[in-house]
């Protein structure tokens, strides 16, 4: 077995313990079980998705929890779809689980051979393993139902493919090669699939184009001349238009399914992108709790030292993403930053790779394991849905 293969399987087997282990304490519970898991949310409300597709009249008569219509449309299709797939061998609750779960290890996988192929740490095995343990919101949320696991599974690989081409090509995109167009081929449909999983697959697209931009820049030479923004900004775009395109296909859906072209931003309170900046700090806005909330000063500062970390390190396809969604973050206004920030991680991971392959760091992880454990299990008993009848959700 070759070192590569036989690090995908050891991670493999890492995800499935992993997730088992958080698992286990519900399984234990006498009073509800595994069923506290099934209720996490946004769990319920995909599989009512994936039962239903947005019909709203069955939504009304065969589903008993208090969510508005209007709201399911905020919960793009990507995720729904798997269940459905899923759903066609397991229970409607199970399938939900085995989707995360089969994503979760995906998404691993991809960190992995992103790190592997271009050589971003030392070890690509334990930085992989960090992935799977931390941070402790990433382990809570690949545990329940939930499409982060998806969504980044779909980021990594549209930045493994678009990374891959132009390592191929420094100087010049436009080479006959055919592997490079597919490259780019295979980044944009990623990245459309990404963007039919969560709103901010978009920003995929943004990065993306900022990159293009600053290759076009830099190279010596290279004016804003009509001939130069063509070759080097709108053709080598053409494969990435699949993501916006993939937006407005998921709006087609809506229309046909709801009869509501925008029924997306017609979904109620759930756009938590408030200008000007840190509007998370401002007691006027929902979702935000109490005003205990200087952790989410360090997760911007954390944000803030993976781009300038992976700019320092000449890291700039990695790095055009990064920083349009941290910008993204500090528009957030929503006390779960730690999630909204979750496509974050793996690039801070990268950022940070010499730091946390230390000794010193891998002692304090070690200390603070059974704090992040805590945490997940903590989290996932308290943020359940108010489900009366599992009958319809099977």
């Amino acid at each position: 077995m070759g070192k590569v293969k036989k690090d995908l399987f050891f991670l493999t087997l890492a995800a499935f313990l992993a997730t088992l282990f958080v698992w286990l304490p519900f399984f234990f519970d006498l009073k509800e079980g595994i069923t506290t898991v099934f209720k996490n949310y946004d769990g319920p409300n995909y599989i009512v998705i994936a039962k239903t597709w947005y019909d709203q009249a069955q939504i009304a008569s065969r589903f008993s929890l208090p969510t508005p219509l209007e709201y399911y449309p905020a919960h793009l299709p990507g995720y729904p779809f798997s269940i459905f797939v899923f759903d066609l061998f397991l229970p409607g609750t199970w399938a939900m689980l085995g989707s995360t779960l089969i994503f979760s290890i995906l998404c691993l996988f991809s960190f992995y051979l992103l790190v592997y192929k271009f050589k971003l740490s030392k070890d690509p095995f334990s930085l992989s393993l960090l992935f799977l343990i931390f941070p402790a919101r990433w382990v809570a949320v690949k545990a329940v139902g939930s499409p982060e696991p998806m969504f980044l599974f779909f980021v990594l690989s549209s930045i493994y493919f678009f990374k891959s081409a132009f390592d191929k090509v420094e100087n010049n995109l436009f080479s006959k090669k055919k592997n490079v167009y597919l490259d780019l081929l295979l980044a944009g449909i990623f990245g459309g699939l990404a963007q039919i999983t969560k709103s901010p697959g978009i920003l995929l697209f943004a990065g993306f184009e900022i990159f293009l931009f600053y290759k076009m820049i830099k190279e010596k030479g290279k004016a804003f001349s009509f001939k130069n923004l063509f070759n080097h900004i709108a053709k080598p775009s053409l494969p990435l238009l699949l993501i916006p395109l993939s937006a407005l296909l998921v709006f087609g859906f809506y229309q046909i399914r709801t009869g509501n072209f925008w029924a997306y931003f017609h979904s109620g309170d759930n756009f938590h992108l408030f200008f000007p900046p840190y509007q998370a700090f401002s007691p006027q806005r929902s979702w935000l709790g109490d005003f205990w909330r200087e952790d989410m000063v360090w997760q911007y500062l954390l944000g803030a030292l993976t781009v300038v970390f992976l700019i320092k390190k000449k890291l700039f396809a990695l790095a055009s993403f990064a920083g349009v969604f941290f910008s993204a973050t500090l528009f957030v206004a929503h006390r779960d930053l730690a999630r909204y920030s979750l496509p974050l991680i793996p690039f801070s991971l990268i950022a940070f790779d010499e730091f946390l392959q230390k000794k010193e760091f891998k002692i304090a992880l070690f200390i603070i394991i059974p704090a992040v454990y805590l945490f997940a299990i903590n989290f996932i008993a308290q943020n359940t849905a108010p489900v009366a009848d599992w009958t319809p959700y099977l």
